[in-house]
């Protein structure tokens, strides 16, 4: 988990690759599948909406 973290974040600062911006990687540790979800910020949410 840690080296997965580590590579998004060289990738972002060194703006390489395509990082996980709007993704999210879960780890099924019992059966080793890797599974996506896709993910939008909430334009009505006060604190989603002032990320930036």
């Amino acid at each position: 988990m840690g080296s997965m973290q580590a590579l998004e974040a060289i990738k972002l600062l060194a703006g390489i690759g395509k990082p996980l911006t709007g993704r999210l990687l879960i780890l099924d540790a019992a059966h080793l599948e890797w599974r996506e979800m896709r993910y939008r910020r909430d334009t009505h949410c006060p604190i989603c909406a002032a990320i930036t």
